[in-house]
């Protein structure tokens, strides 16, 4: 019921069977539908990153959380839908000299038996859990991909992993693929280091971010940002108002958290953001 409950949520139905097309139709709806967010973390209440506690988030309040959720609640919709899903290890990284790190932060998810004309090896990358990533599942075979004004590429692609290089425009350089442990022993301790102050990288800053097929939005902070075919457009979000007015743009479900939680969060990031200015934006 909960996967029924899932796909209601995207505005699907909960027959689906699990061809090409069906895993085509449900990333997009995903990532268009299931904003990219680290709101509890940033509210001090990190979600579990227990796949089916993930999948049931999504289904009642419309929210999952960063990567491990995401990825987390579509690999057990997948399954009970039929499809072959196996995991893998993901490093997301920004400058060169973290490229080769082994510290797992990003969950990727690898579908199986799904040959086409143009992937007749079957094997397909849907990934909901980067935020400004592909609107639809990757074939894992080499080369570029156009998706609406963006660019991304993989290469190496092997049975055990590949590289995938990200758009110019994007917040992050590349993910590094392998065939590494990534069982729930495996992710609950990144998932903890990732999110527990202060050192934890989702605890610095809210970051909500979503695809449609003409672009992406982005709040990190107090900046909004959208990019599509006319390029990149920034504005500041420095009051209450125009900050939540941005957060209900991107979609973001807000009706279980208190009105004194989210203007405590938004004082939070203008400070922060007045500070980022005073330094000069570095």
């Amino acid at each position: 019921m909960t996967t029924a409950a899932y796909l209601e949520r995207l505005g699907l139905d909960a027959d689906l069977p699990p061809t090409v097309e069906s895993l085509v139709a449900i990333h997009r709806a995903h990532v268009t539908r299931v904003p990219y967010e680290n709101l509890g973390i940033m509210l001090g209440r990190p979600p579990s990153v227990v796949p089916v506690d993930s999948l049931a988030r999504v289904a009642d309040v419309g929210r999952a959380g960063y990567c491990f959720h995401q990825n987390g609640s579509l690999e057990t919709a997948l399954r009970e839908l039929g499809y072959a899903v196996e995991r893998r290890h993901g490093h997301v990284w920004t400058l060169p000299e973290h490229r080769d790190q082994p510290e797992l932060n990003h969950l990727v998810l690898v579908v199986t038996g799904l040959p086409t004309d143009t992937n007749p090896g079957g094997r397909w990358s849907p990934d909901v859990g980067l935020g400004e990533g592909p609107l639809d599942p990757l074939p894992l075979v080499d080369g570029d991909v156009v998706d609406g004004p963006f660019r991304f590429a993989l290469s190496d692609v092997s049975d055990a992993g590949w590289s995938f290089a990200n758009d110019p425009t994007g917040s992050f350089t590349g993910l590094e693929v392998r065939d590494r442990p990534t069982g729930h022993d495996v992710v609950v301790p990144a998932h903890a280091a990732l999110s527990t102050p202060p050192t934890g990288a989702f605890t610095k800053v809210l970051v909500v971010q979503r695809r449609d097929p003409l672009g992406s939005d982005t709040v990190r902070g107090c900046v909004a940002t959208r990019i599509d075919a006319d390029g990149v457009d920034r504005r500041d979000l420095t009051t209450y108002d125009g900050w939540r007015g941005a957060l209900d743009a991107i979609g973001l479900p807000l009706g279980d958290v208190g009105d004194d939680e989210l203007h405590a969060l938004f004082d939070r990031m203008l400070a922060a953001h007045r500070a980022w200015d005073a330094e000069g934006r570095p």
